[in-house]
This record gives structure tokens, sequence and C-alpha cells, in this order.
């Protein structure tokens, strides 16, 4: 905290997703209902694999995970967007803005990891079937998560130990909807260019070594699929991956597109949009991308259904 003790900056000004008044109520409104469905659906996927026996598997163990980071990297900034959108002064202190850009971090990186978990899963139960218990064993996939959570922490640690060494001095208007770091560096008065490298390099580090992993991954599964002799066994093991592969893609694009740029080429605009895609419309949609073509999921659901009901 040396290097904003000194500072003369506070508090944050956030300028918001936009300056036009007469579109503060209908964002607001739009999301709200993106937070609640963002609520309903991830809470209600992890009760459902709580309560479910047949979801009690390591894929649904690494979906469950990957709820919560959902709702936890929403939740660090939606509730005060929202309360934005009905403040003429929307500000953040200081000390506000560096705890949400290090819990959005550590969620954030984790995520990422936790996709690249789920792909190498993926890969044993349709390559080893026979082997998948043995090898995606409980310990195995605890071990996992927690490897997930500590990268996104060490990720998390190193961006704002480095931002904490920062002077800012004015102004103090961040062009963004929340404390994210880049828009932050761009306010320092001190050299930024180191902490620049660093979040240039660790992002590109986490995201190229979670990426080999799923395409190593995915390349091996579709191995194993060409030696399966029925059609319907194809289907039914590409099927399998097919809602993680739509989470990658939605995840990994617009995250890539936010971070992993030259600062020469880095639009705060462009950033704002995409930040909106993963960061509010992402975390709302994988409950509905893991649920509506997944029949364990729909099985699940209606045995639970059925015992709720009485005879």
């Amino acid at each position: 905290m040396e290097g904003w003790n000194h500072t003369g900056v506070k508090e944050f000004l956030l300028v918001g997703l936009t300056e036009n008044p007469n579109w503060q109520i209908p964002l607001f409104l739009l999301f709200t209902l993106i937070y609640f469905i963002t609520l309903v659906g991830n809470w209600g996927m992890i009760i459902l694999i709580w309560l479910s026996v047949r979801l009690h598997t390591p894929m649904y163990f690494f979906l469950s995970n990957l709820s919560f980071c959902d709702i936890c990297y929403s939740t660090i900034f939606t509730p005060k967007m929202l309360v934005n959108f009905l403040s003429e002064h929307k500000s953040s202190t200081s000390s506000g803005c560096v705890l949400q850009s290090f819990f959005f971090a550590v969620y954030v990186t984790t995520e990422a990891i936790l996709l690249s978990v789920m792909a190498y899963d993926r890969y044993v139960a349709i390559a080893n079937p026979l082997l998948y218990t043995v090898i995606m064993t409980q310990r195995v996939c605890i071990q996992m998560v927690l490897v997930s959570y500590l990268g996104g922490l060490i990720n998390s640690l190193t961006q704002t130990i480095g931002l904490l060494k920062l002077d800012f001095c004015g102004p103090n208007i961040v062009n963004h909807y929340f404390c994210d770091i880049p828009p932050l560096l761009r306010l320092s008065c001190s050299d930024a260019h180191t902490n620049e490298m660093l979040l240039l390099i660790f992002s590109g580090v986490i995201a190229m070594f979670t990426f080999i992993i799923i395409m190593v991954s995915y390349v091996c599964i579709i191995i194993a699929i060409q030696r399966i002799h029925s059609a319907e066994g194809r289907h039914k093991a590409f099927s399998t991956c097919a809602s993680h592969l739509t989470a990658v893609t939605l995840y990994y694009g617009s995250v890539t597109f936010s971070y992993i740029q030259p600062s020469s080429q880095y639009s705060l605009e462009q950033e704002k949009v995409s930040a909106v895609f993963y960061t509010l419309v992402i975390p709302m949609l994988n409950p509905l991308i893991y649920s509506l073509r997944n029949r364990d999921v729909k099985d699940g659901k209606r045995s639970i259904l059925r015992k709720r009901t009485p005879t």
C-alpha cells in the first residue's frame, strides 16, 4: 500500500457503459434481469448437482465450481454497476477499486484454468472410459480445483501488488464500468510499463497454457471418437463435449480480445463491449449451455421433481 498512501487520488469516478442519461434506466433493467438469471441459473445448477446422485461425477463437480466462479466474479461488480446506473455520482474508493480488481482477477483466471481441467476430464472419460473412475478420483478432482484457484490467486496477487506500487495523482476518471486493471494503469502518474508487460505476459501464458491443454485434449478426443465403430456411440461421445466447446469458444474469444493485445492497439470502448460479454453474458449463458441439451441434467431434474412431488 506504500504507493497508494501518498497518492492524491482517494476515489475513482467510473464512466460506466455510457454517459447518455436516457440509457441509464433501460440498462439498469436489462442488467438486473441478466444478473437475476445468472444467480438463479448458477445456484440452480449447483443445488441440482448437490441433490442429484447421478450427477455426483467429476464432470459435474467441475461444473459446480465453474458455476460458483460465475456467481462470484459477476457479483464482484454487477451490484455496484446497477447502483451507479441510478446514481449521479458514480464513484469507488481507491481501496474498493483494488479489492474489485483483485477478486475479479482471481475468479476470471480460475475459470480459465477450470475450463482446461474440464477438457482433460472429457478426454479421460472418452479415451479411457474403463479407467475413468480410477484416474479421476475424488482426491484428484479436488486437487485440480485447488490448483485452479491457486493459479487465479497467484496471477491476481502479482497484478495487484504491481498496481499498489503505482502513484495516482489525477485524473481519477476510469473509462469503464468497473475497476479493471488496464484502465487503471492508464491513470497512473508512475511508469506503468512494467505493469503492462506483467499483464500481457501473465494473461498470455495462462491463456496459451490452458488453450494448449484444451486443444491437445480435443485432438485426442477426436482420435478416440474415430475409433468408436457405431455412429450412435460417436454422436453420444461428441455430444458430451459440445457444451464445453461452446463455453470455451465464448470465454476465450472475449477474454483474449480484452487482454492479449499490445497497448498501442488497446481500445477501452472495444474492451468494455467484450467485458460485458465475459463478465455478464457468459455467466448467464453457462448454466443454459450445460443444461439445455444435457440428458444427465434433464434426468437429474426429473428425478428430483419426482421425489419432491407427493404421490
